[in-house]
């Protein structure tokens, strides 16, 4: 069968095996057919998430996808294209150095309960795929957005109940952050861990105007009275 990969053209390669995963099809390809053709990949076990693709315009985990006949593979969308499917992070990673996504802790040690963990214990499954970053597409309007890459681990932090920061963060992400997102849910669909960074936006919104923060594209479009409200108003 045959498969189509995204280099500076399309390239079409013949796999002779049809139960393979695209990982194994795309090692096959540069073992047998074609040294050049440059892709990620590490643990083999849908662990590292360095081997994050596109396939038939969707994101996949090229380990964890089992290869069909005519797919279409091509490199992670938003971020620069390094040589074929190999994609440059950097500006993925730099969106969470922007949201501030570490935990400051609080000065007294904080005993975590199991109720505490279960907050945000499936946000800390994130494997740092690129998926969702790749998905989005408020990229396409606003090459600003933090997106749900960073904003999903903001959740993370701001729930931890050793956290201090949490204003501070908080604020953080209200310009080019949680207000500009679409709520499309295209992050969660692709997301291998199963994490849903539209429901995590969800709750940074409900947690902001907890703190006094408010849309400030709604307050843009219906009058402020000169306040500004990109800070907490008490």
């Amino acid at each position: 069968m045959k498969i189509e990969v995204q280099r500076n053209s399309k390239v079409s390669y013949e796999i002779a095996d049809a139960d393979l995963t695209l990982l194994e099809a795309l090692s096959e390809i540069k073992t047998t057919q074609d040294a050049s053709l440059s892709f990620s990949s590490g643990c083999r076990s849908s662990v590292c998430g360095s081997c994050s693709m596109r396939v038939n315009g969707k994101e996949v985990l090229a380990c964890a996808y089992k290869v069909k006949a005519g797919d279409v593979v091509e490199p992670l969308k938003n971020m620069a294209v390094v040589r074929d499917l190999v994609v440059d992070f950097s500006k993925a990673y730099e969106t969470m150095s922007r949201a501030k996504t570490w935990i400051t802790a609080k000065e007294e040690r904080i005993k975590v309960s199991e109720e505490d963990e279960a907050l945000n214990e499936l946000q800390s499954d994130c494997i740092l795929c690129g998926s969702c970053y790749s998905a989005c597409p408020v990229y396409a309007v606003n090459d600003d957005f933090l997106g749900p890459f960073a904003l999903t681990r903001a959740w993370r932090y701001v729930s931890d109940v050793r956290e201090d920061g949490v204003m501070d963060k908080i604020e953080t992400i209200q310009a080019n952050g949680i207000w500009d997102c679409t709520l499309c849910d295209e992050c969660t669909v692709v997301c291998p861990s199963n994490i849903s960074s539209k429901q995590d936006i969800v709750k940074l919104r409900g947690k902001s105007g907890i703190l006094g923060f408010m849309d400030p594209n709604f307050m843009n479009n219906f009058g402020g009275g000169g306040l500004d409200f990109g800070a907490p108003q008490f």
